[in-house]
Order: C-alpha cells, then structure tokens, then sequence
C-alpha cells in the first residue's frame, strides 16, 4: 500500500542536521562522520538491519569515516513518514 507524502517542512522540523536539497526530487540528506571506517561500517550494518526490517532502504555513499545518507520513498515519488522513521533511527545509531 502506497504511503502518504509528507512535506520537506513537515519532514525537516521532526530532524536535527538533517536537509532537502533544493530540486526537482525531494528527499532528506545527512553526512555523518565517525572516527574510523570500523565505525562507519558499524553504523551501516545497524542502518542495514533497521532498514530491511522496515523494508525501506537508503541511498548512502562511504568513503572510510564518512557516510553520506540520502532518504526517499521512491514509490510515493517523495518523502512520508518511512523517511523521517529511518532518519531518526540513523541518528540515534551514529550516537
């Protein structure tokens, strides 16, 4: 079942560091930046985990300690609430 859209705004006020590059494609975008690729890895493992159990999956890009994360729901051609859920559980988990 198809999930409803949310807004950038509505989006962007339930997160802390996170932005909606201006665009044609809406989505919420995050670079974390952790001590080592070990725990970068580590952080993408549990994002990985979290994500197949939500069956809601990011676009992300590493290079060594650095994790750049990109949310959308593809389906629904923007964000819903999926992308906000995974956004605070990434955050929760560079922690």
């Amino acid at each position: 079942m198809p999930r409803a859209r949310i807004s950038r705004q509505e989006a962007l006020a339930q997160l802390q560091g996170w932005s909606a590059p201006d665009g044609e494609r809406e989505c919420l975008t995050k670079t974390y930046r952790f001590k080592d690729f070990k725990q970068a890895f580590a952080f993408m493992t549990q994002v990985a985990l979290k994500a197949e159990q939500m069956d809601h999956h990011p676009e992300w890009f590493n290079v060594y300690n650095r994790v750049d994360v990109t949310l959308a729901t593809h389906d629904a051609g923007g964000l819903t609430d999926l992308d906000v859920a995974l956004a605070l559980f990434c955050d929760a988990a560079a922690l």
